[in-house]
């Protein structure tokens, strides 16, 4: 049953959604659609919201073997490729403006991170040497100029020089460096190792993973730690769930395809503790809280974190096959996706945000630079991977 859902997901509801966003005067895809469904054709693009489509279409594109997603992924590519990398200093802007002219020309790891993994996942579906070869840049460009041991410095100008970190730093704390940022640094290169298999790309996975272990991983309380100073040191209490419960199979993920099945067990004994403590703390009302800050609990249910949660509480099943409550909660939190966060007007795709009762809050874009078909998308993808490996 769940299968089938997600699989109708997929092909009737988000491919036709982000097809339908297409830009073809300026190229890439429209920035933004508000609340009203009423789309702002010179919204500015986000690079990270164009990388995240290049990445969906190329991975719906080899998941489905349609070749009109590849063209629609080939249609993203060209964008990036012409107008998001910087000729000149090299690396990915932050925002052009509709037109494809620079809007913020931030160089941020984060946003490298994502180029990285589209480009590789374009790569994989299309054999596009052109692609790997802009992914391996970028990648050596991380490595080069945002290296700061432990982990990566965060944010930089267009030319590299170090600039207040704003961008990736919220709940009132600027952070020079922060686990979401490393941890999709971890799953761009992640990407690109399995289309290419580098070595010098798996040495800085196993890297990362130990900076993971060491630094950001708290085993006392269960959880990673979100923000921190240069020295990788704390800045806050703040426990966020859906980081958690992303982490808890995108770790799993990217560590297993290094084929080191030492660094797996290590591994998947601290993602398998962040995923039983969402499952004991956030996990409610058939849904998952956003995070707690200091001790206050915010429990709206975010459209990310209720895709991500159904691929952490499936993958932990996977692991522990006797807590037959971890797919049972998988399929729990599919249910309030389709009964709350799912927008049911035609034309749209899926709220941002709802209260415990699946009233949409502040009546939030359903498109805009961080709104993307990432995390649903990726949701689908993995459960129909998942099942169809459980089929072999």
């Amino acid at each position: 049953m769940l299968l089938d859902e997600v699989q109708d997901m997929l092909t009737n509801k988000l491919i036709p959604f982000w097809k339908g966003l297409r830009d073809d005067e300026y190229g890439g895809y429209y920035g933004w659609m508000d609340f009203n469904l009423e789309i702002d054709k010179k919204a500015e693009k986000g690079c990270i919201l164009n990388s995240r489509i290049l990445w969906f279409f190329s991975e719906a594109a080899r998941l489905l073997n349609r070749e009109d997603l590849l063209e629609e992924a080939e249609h993203a590519y060209l964008f990036l490729k012409e107008y998001c990398l910087d000729p000149e200093y090299g690396g990915v802007y932050w925002s052009v403006n509709y037109d494809g002219s620079v809007l913020d020309s931030t160089k941020h790891t984060y946003n490298q991170a994502f180029a990285i993994y589209a480009l590789s996942a374009y790569y994989e579906a299309t054999g596009n040497s052109e692609a790997l070869g802009a992914a391996r840049a970028l990648y050596r460009m991380i490595e080069e100029r945002c290296s700061d041991e432990p982990g990566y410095m965060e944010a930089f100008d267009r030319q590299y020089r170090p600039i207040s970190n704003k961008k990736l730093s919220e709940n009132g704390v600027l952070a020079e460096k922060t686990m979401n940022t490393l941890l999709h640094v971890f799953e761009g290169y992640a990407g690109l190792y399995q289309a290419a298999g580098d070595a010098d790309v798996g040495r800085s996975m196993r890297r990362i993973l130990q900076v993971m272990e060491q630094y950001v991983y708290n085993p006392q309380k269960h959880r990673l730690e979100v923000f921190f100073d240069r020295a990788m040191n704390p800045l806050l209490d703040l426990h966020s769930y859906g980081h958690d419960i992303e982490a808890s199979w995108l770790l799993d993920w990217g560590c297993g395809l290094l084929g080191d099945a030492g660094l797996a067990e290590k591994t998947s004994a601290f993602t398998g503790d962040l995923a039983r403590e969402i499952y004991r703390t956030a996990y409610h009302r058939h849904s998952v809280w956003n995070e707690c800050d200091r001790g206050v609990e915010n429990k709206t249910r975010v459209w990310w974190v209720q895709a991500e949660s159904v691929v952490g509480f499936m993958n932990e099943y996977r692991k522990e096959p006797a807590h037959a409550e971890y797919l049972a909660a998988a399929a729990d939190v599919w249910t309030f996706i389709e009964e709350k966060l799912v927008d049911p007007r035609p034309g749209s795709e899926w709220f941002w945000e709802v209260d415990c009762s699946g009233r949409p809050i502040g009546h939030k874009p359903i498109v805009e630079p961080w709104k993307c078909p990432y995390h649903n998308g990726r949701m689908c993808f993995e459960v129909i991977r998942r099942n169809k490996d459980a089929a072999c």
